[in-house]
């Protein structure tokens, strides 16, 4: 089992930018993917980003395409998710996730989860 912390969130206004970090324990020669999903209130989650941990490449949802950004620190078992130029429309709560495979878009490929971090912007 992987336990993973997330860490970062918080307010911010419109058009400002904030970095969350997870930081990944346990288990983690078996992950595959890390990805970040989101929730708003009342909304389903919805995917944000993904890395594939050994080759590095990431993957965008279209809503934050260009704003935002995720990365890796592989020593420290860290993912990483930059994100400018923020909206309120991306006001939720951000998880992260470990994946073992297959599309990177369906929280169904995720394994565990972290217990989320909040991201509150104001207009």
């Amino acid at each position: 089992q992987v336990q993973l912390v997330e860490s970062g969130g918080g307010l911010v206004q419109a058009g400002g930018s904030l970095r969350l970090s997870c930081a990944a324990s346990g288990r983690t020669f078996g992950v595959y993917t890390m990805g970040w999903f989101r929730q708003a209130a009342g909304k389903e989650r919805e995917f944000v980003a993904a890395i594939r941990w050994s080759s590095g490449t990431t993957y965008y949802g279209d809503s934050v395409k260009g704003r935002f950004t995720i990365s890796r620190d592989n020593a420290k078992n860290t993912v990483y998710l930059q994100m400018n130029s923020l909206k309120p429309e991306d006001t939720a709560v951000y998880y992260c996730a470990t994946g073992l495979g297959g599309s990177v878009y369906y929280s169904s490929n995720y394994d565990s989860w972290g217990q989320g971090t909040q991201v509150t912007v104001s207009s």
